[in-house]
């Protein structure tokens, strides 16, 4: 009998949540290999046989779902096919952490799948996954682990937003991002946004270069787990497994999640131990509530590199050359290292209170524990106890054997902590006014309190040591011993209370916002050190801010788009701009940071292809900042600098091509100009809080540095048999430019001229995955080269107008990684 004539079958599928568009999703029909993956689109179609056939949607991260379709000789269109989230909660977590949409959103956005993060991460730092972004420049700073940087459009992560669910984690005294508190992140990452730019967040957060927003895994809604071992170069070892229960008949749902990562780092002295966790239960209540609990976090110790050096030499050295470690009874022994642990708790509660109105409410915890161990004493930079010269290893049989003829120690190990609590909620309520407008408004309310202090951690050798320590405003010689305190001692509280809210307005293919916040930033110090006691607590300082913005996409037709959006931000000070050079006394002349940006982009979506273009321009007021000071490569004091302004401006394009379902091509590129605006004032203090004196620094024009102006990127994804893929990946890098060191800016004749520019440089990286059958379960192999050439770069840079004047940290070289993951 003859078989009827093959017959289209067509359709869109979308995430059930946002109706975004699923590019990449599977449709084929069950038990057999004919299908097809969904376009840029999110469209599908191809032909099948007739009579009745069951198809199967798939799409990583979402539930698989099956449909029976009958096929009679008609072309067949299925109409919109939604997929839901394959954990509990993620799509409220997403809501409250203010995903953007495509064509939707007016922002300039990139999205990170945990696909991708699986496949090219490997034994990178988690940043690393983020440097085929537009505008993004990502290093691993000396190489330690976890000591990774990142800057987005020229801006450091104290001005860039990093939320992971919703909650920011930017430290609430000054900003900034420390990735070794996070070290287990890449383990749990469900996805990855960064939103350039004004970002969609509705809370008052600093986001002047953007918004990363990170979404960790909830509860997976079926049972299982997975297993992982994966090995590396140095030593590297990583051992990690998840398990989950899935949701049962009563709407209860379990997962945890483990991981231990050890090794001896790419340069000498760089050792490492991280442990990290992760744990969340869900339960659905019924059709109007379910409330969500996780808890988060890594422990880890590693060894640093923080001596900078020159170009010769690194060459004199090699790159894998540190200087800031050697040998102690024959082991090796670190003369800078990290510690810390930051478990972070969260408790989410969503509330569907009818079809037009529902309450989203996450309260958190995070109380964090460690710091970082330096030489302190006569010696801190260990500079007499080299085995040869001053970059050469540091002898510390030596000063143990110094120290312990002499029973005080001169020279000794001081961890400087930093220890905090921090407790915090956000609120967020969604009304669906009509069919076309919708409010979102609530509030945002946090609470950190912050101790820090000096404390012996080895006297190396010696029994005690003589201080000379200020104790609530009294300086007295006594003798100390391990455990003790000295240097500084204070705590800073900061309170931040927010309110928010949001007009949304979208009909056919118009969509628009305007968001308004306003917040309350409190400071307050306590020092146990510089003031006799009853003084030594400040007065509360108080610092209001506003946040305006409005954006609007317009999809001119089923393939193009155009948006737009404007803004203008206010930050408060940080607490080291309120209370400079480490004393309760209140600086005046500490101002709101303003930051006024707006931006113009423009989208295209094909079956096949898919790129954006976008240009920008921020401009940046009265920033506060600390610098670090330098003396031949080695830490020398910190510049605090008031009424610094900026202009960042750019464009960026983006794109993938998909010419078969076999073959992925990406790109990108982006051009910025990024300078400091104007001559400033800098009070300078030595590395025990001293002040040295107030200078004028020559910075008009200066361009900002550490963050390539110029990135390009091209990659290759290709599906060489059923299940092994390979890619490459190229990542070109330029006008990047040394960081301006105050101490060589306080002459006149430094005005106009430039910071020195570093060389060009490019990095391949490749990689393969094989997913196959093991049995019955589900196994996949990865394997990943970074740097596949070897290419020495420089990847950081200090002030100088010539490359034999500056000094700087050498990018790491060839790295590979191999891994094994069953799933059950």
């Amino acid at each position: 009998m003859a078989l009827m004539a093959q017959t289209s079958v067509k359709g869109v599928l979308v995430d059930q949540a946002t109706g975004e568009e699923l590019i990449g999703a599977s449709v084929i029909e069950k038990g057999t290999t004919n299908g097809t993956v969904t376009s840029f689109d999110g469209t599908f179609s191809f032909d099948l046989q007739g009579g009745e056939k069951m198809l199967v949607f798939s799409y990583i991260g979402y539930n698989t779902i099956e449909k029976t379709v009958e096929i009679s000789g008609v072309e067949l269109d299925l109409g919109i096919i939604q997929l839901g989230s394959d954990e509990v909660g993620l799509d409220e977590v997403k809501v409250v952490a203010n995903f953007a949409v495509d064509r939707k959103t007016p922002v300039a956005v990139s999205t990170i799948q945990p696909k991708t993060i699986e496949e090219k991460l490997g034994a990178q730092e988690f940043p690393q996954v983020l440097k085929a972004t537009p505008g993004v420049y990502a290093t691993n700073d000396g190489g330690g682990f976890g000591d990774s940087r990142i800057t987005l459009r020229g801006f450091d992560t104290d001005n860039i937003a990093v939320m992971i669910n919703g909650v920011p984690v930017n430290d609430m005294e000054n900003g900034k991002v420390y990735w070794s508190n996070w070290s287990g992140l890449s383990d749990v990452t469900r996805t990855m946004q960064v939103q350039r730019g004004m970002g969609a967040s509705k809370l008052a957060v600093p986001s002047a270069g953007g918004t990363i927003n990170i979404l960790t895994t909830t509860t997976d809604s079926e049972a299982g787990g997975n297993i992982y071992y994966g090995i590396g170069n140095d030593g590297y070892e990583k051992m990690a497994f998840t398990a989950s229960t899935g949701l049962s008949d009563k709407g209860w749902a379990f997962t945890f999640s483990g991981s231990h990562t050890e090794g001896n780092g790419w340069a000498d002295g760089l050792q490492f131990e991280g442990w990290s966790y992760f744990a969340n239960v869900s339960k659905i209540i019924n059709d109007k509530h379910t409330v969500s609990f996780n808890a988060f976090g890594a422990t880890q110790e590693h060894g640093q590199r923080r001596t900078m050096m020159t170009m010769d030499e690194w060459n004199k050295y090699g790159r894998k050359h540190n200087s800031d470690w050697g040998y102690l009874n024959g082991s090796e022994y670190n003369g800078r290292t990290n510690y810390y642990s930051k478990p972070q708790l969260s408790l989410n509660h969503f509330w569907n209170i009818n079809d037009d109105l529902n309450l989203k409410t996450v309260v958190y915890a995070s109380f964090g524990r460690g710091g970082g161990i330096a030489g302190f004493g006569d010696d801190r930079n260990f500079n007499d106890y080299r085995i040869g010269d001053s970059r050469s290893l540091i002898d510390f049989d030596r000063l143990y054997r110094e120290n312990a003829v002499n029973r005080e120690s001169s020279t000794y190990m001081v961890a400087s902590t930093n220890h905090h609590n921090w407790y915090g909620g956000v609120s967020t309520l969604d009304w669906d006014i009509n069919n076309k407008l919708k409010f979102i408004g609530g509030v945002d309310g946090r609470y950190y309190f912050g101790q820090h202090y000096q404390e012996i951690s080895d006297l190396v050798g010696g029994e005690y040591t003589v201080v000379t320590r200020d104790v609530h405003g009294v300086s007295t010689n006594h003798v100390a011993r391990v455990g003790d305190k000295v240097g500084y001692d204070n705590d800073g509280e900061v309170l931040w209370e927010s309110v928010f809210g949001q007009l949304e307005y979208s009909e056919g293919r118009l969509s628009a916002f305007a968001n308004l916040a306003a917040a309350n930033v409190s400071y307050r110090r306590i020092d146990y050190g510089n003031y006799a006691y009853g003084d030594h607590i400040s007065p509360w300082v108080h610092s209001q801010t506003i946040s305006l913005k409005t954006g609007v996409n317009f999809n001119i037709d089923e393939k193009n788009n155009v948006f737009f959006n404007t803004g203008y931000f206010q930050r408060p000070p940080m607490m080291n701009a309120v209370f400079m050079n480490h004393t309760n006394a209140i600086n005046d002349d500490a101002k709101n940071e303003g930051i006024f940006s707006a931006e113009l982009g423009y989208g295209l979506r094909t079956k096949t292809f898919a790129a954006n273009a976008n240009a920008y321009y921020t401009y940046w007021m009265d920033k506060s900042m600390v610098r670090t000071m330098y003396d031949n490569g080695e830490v020398a004091g910190y510049a605090n600098i008031l009424g610094l302004d900026a202009v960042h401006m750019g464009v960026e394009v983006d794109f993938e091509w998909r010419p078969t379902n076999k073959l992925t091509v990406t790109g990108m590129g982006s051009v910025g100009d990024w300078r400091w605006a104007d001559n400033v004032n800098a009070t300078f203090v030595d590395q025990d809080q001293n002040v040295l004196g107030q200078y004028d620094l020559y910075t008009k024009d200066l361009k900002v540095g550490n963050a390539a102006q110029i990135t390009a990127a091209l990659g290759a994804k290709y599906e060489v048999l059923d299940g092994l893929s390979v890619g490459a990946d190229y990542n070109f890098f330029a006008k990047n430019y040394a960081n301006f060191s105050p101490e060589d800016r306080t002459s006149e004749d430094m005005e106009g001229v430039q910071a020195w520019q570093m060389p060009n440089f490019g990095l391949v990286d490749v990689n393969a995955v094989y997913r196959f059958k093991m049995g019955k379960l589900n196994a996949s192999a990865f394997g990943q080269i970074s740097n596949l050439l070897d290419t020495w770069y420089i990847a950081d840079a200090n002030d100088g107008t010539t490359w034999d004047a500056s000094t700087m940290y050498i990018g790491l070289g060839r790295t590979w990684s191999f891994g094994l993951k069953l799933n059950f």
